[in-house]
């Protein structure tokens, strides 16, 4: 190995290292202030929010040491990757540094300490987290690309965590009050905030070891109708068609009925096959509702079809219109033509919306 090049490795062992110091540091930010929390220590959760200043520093000091290896080494290739997504996992880690602060500062305002479902949420919630960000910073220094994928999926299960809770904390507004209320959403947001950052420290684990970036999202999307039979299968057919790789598209209605034959007949037309589609009712869970990032209603205002709207999950109201009884043929084929292309148009702003210009 010639100097220059060990020059080259003992600069980034030293970058590799203080990395790890930095998210030392901010692991034990987030379980002291999650301790502070639970046990009401107010003197740890002050001295949690100092010591942020001591994060804050490393994170400089790491920023200038990656700036200067760059200066320095002119890297290229895999070096240059992997000082680009250190340095966009130092501005995660900071963030994450200012979640255990913010969660410190309002544990101190706190009237009614955490207790019952609440304390064991924080803790369900906490230890997820916590758990996500130990194995996606160990995947980052140890430059595994697997591991850090599979530690990605657990961003789910902390989302879906957060909507229960979200939900149960709404029924414990008269025993909190209104000021608590807030400030246990706020904590809880915090700490899905950290598992929000270990999957993007996941992305950049990934991108280090393979140049790989971050996939296109897949949009889960569910429309509704009254019945099942028209509507809500043309708009995902029209989905799938026009927009096959960008979102994962269900209908369900107030009821089921049977699928009308003569739009099966109509989408052939267009070279989509519904012959096989089995008409559903909305049945679906609170839980089970969550994993939709959006939910459209066809027939009227989607707050009708739901019990309650999931905390992550946008509603629209398209309101196609009400599907005559038992027209004539062709005034049924002009009704069928009309909301293929009104339900067309508002599937591609949607798309436009979600996935940008290059939605496929």
């Amino acid at each position: 190995m010639s100097h220059y090049e060990e020059r080259l490795e003992r600069d980034l062992t030293r970058i590799k290292q203080h990395l790890a110091i930095l998210a030392q540091r901010v692991e034990d930010a987030i379980g002291d202030a999650l301790h502070a929390l639970l046990s009401g220590n107010d003197k740890i959760a002050h001295m949690t929010v100092l010591g942020d200043q001591s994060i804050n520093r490393a994170s400089r000091a790491l920023d200038r040491m990656c700036h200067g290896f760059i200066a320095l080494h002119l890297p290229s290739a895999g070096h240059l990757r992997l000082m680009s997504a250190i340095i966009r996992a130092n501005l995660g880690l900071e963030r994450i540094g200012d979640y255990a602060v913010t969660i410190c500062r309002e544990s101190v305002q706190l009237a009614v300490r955490p207790q019952g479902t609440v304390a064991r949420e924080l803790e369900l919630m906490g230890g997820e987290s916590r758990q996500m960000l130990k194995q996606s910073v160990a995947a980052f220094l140890a430059g595994n690309a697997d591991q850090a994928k599979a530690t990605m999926t657990m961003a789910d299960q902390v989302a879906r965590t957060f909507d229960t809770v979200f939900a149960d904390l709404v029924g414990e507004g008269d025993r909190l009050g209104v000021k608590d209320l807030f400030a246990y959403l706020v904590i809880f947001n915090m700490l899905e905030r950290v598992s929000d950052q270990a999957k993007n420290l996941c992305e950049e684990a990934v991108f280090a070891a393979t140049g790989e970036g971050k996939p296109a999202k897949v949009f889960r999307i569910l429309f509704l109708d009254e019945d099942n039979s028209l509507l809500g299968p043309l708009a995902v057919a029209i989905a799938r068609k026009n927009y096959p790789g960008a979102g994962d598209y269900q209908s369900a209605g107030r009821q089921a009925a049977n699928l009308a034959p003569s739009l099966v007949d109509f989408l052939l037309e267009r070279g989509i096959d519904l012959s096989h589609h089995q008409p559903r009712a909305l049945d679906l869970t609170h839980q089970e509702l969550s994993d939709f990032h959006v939910i459209v209603s066809l027939q009227g205002p989607a707050k009708s079809y739901l019990e309650s709207i999931p905390f992550h999950t946008a509603i629209l109201d398209w309101d196609v219109g009400l599907v005559p009884r038992d027209p004539p043929a062709d005034q049924l084929r002009q009704y069928y033509e009309t909301s293929y292309r009104e339900i067309a148009v508002q599937v591609s702003n949607l798309m436009a919306i979600l996935g940008g210009e290059e939605a496929s």
